[in-house]
């Protein structure tokens, strides 16, 4: 049985907030690809991750897939988890999701991209023993307007920035981005 504590509180307000945020995306955004994911973390992190959301509906932040019309996308590498990712990262209190994928792609990449709309719309499952709460991932789409990479990220978290036409194994979520790249371009 779970006890009800502030923690419990907190996830199931957090799940609340996703809720809202993931129904907002779905009445935005036409057809995007939909992934759902489960994550257990430690409680420390379950606390941040549910801080996050309770914020914003996003433990992970707004994410972009930038593409080329030859079929490239561009990745970042991220050193904190040793893995290509697409650019992204949390959403400051002033911004909506597609705004903080602006800016994190910015930081990140510093490309230039025309955004297309949403690409992919995870409900990912956080839990910790008994406790639990749900948050959303948004990754939008964009097409690359320049190709010439420059890193300005201010976390010092992003050590390269590429563009590839086969995907590294090392790539976080590699099967999503090649479902989205077999499915729009």
């Amino acid at each position: 049985m779970t006890t009800i504590d502030k923690l419990w509180f907190r996830a199931s307000e957090a799940s609340q907030r996703a809720e809202r945020a993931y129904h907002r995306l779905r009445e935005r955004h036409d057809a995007c690809l939909e992934r759902e994911r489960h994550r257990r973390v430690s409680r420390g992190r379950f606390r941040t991750l549910t801080e996050r959301v309770e914020r914003t509906g996003a433990p992970y932040g707004a994410h972009t897939i930038v593409y080329r019309p030859s079929g490239e996308l561009l990745l970042v590498r991220h050193d904190g988890v040793d893995l290509w990712v697409l650019p992204g990262g949390e959403v400051d209190p002033e911004e909506d999701f597609e705004r903080a994928a602006v800016r994190e792609l910015a930081e990140e990449a510093g490309v230039d991209a025309e955004y297309d709309g949403l690409g992919i719309l995870t409900r990912v499952r956080i839990t910790c023993g008994e406790y639990e709460t749900v948050g959303v991932v948004p990754v939008f789409t964009a097409r690359a307007l320049t190709t010439e990479t420059h890193i300005a990220d201010p976390d010092d978290e992003i050590s390269a920035a590429r563009w590839f036409a086969d995907l590294p194994e090392d790539t976080r979520d590699r099967e999503d981005l090649l479902a989205w790249r077999e499915r729009e371009l």
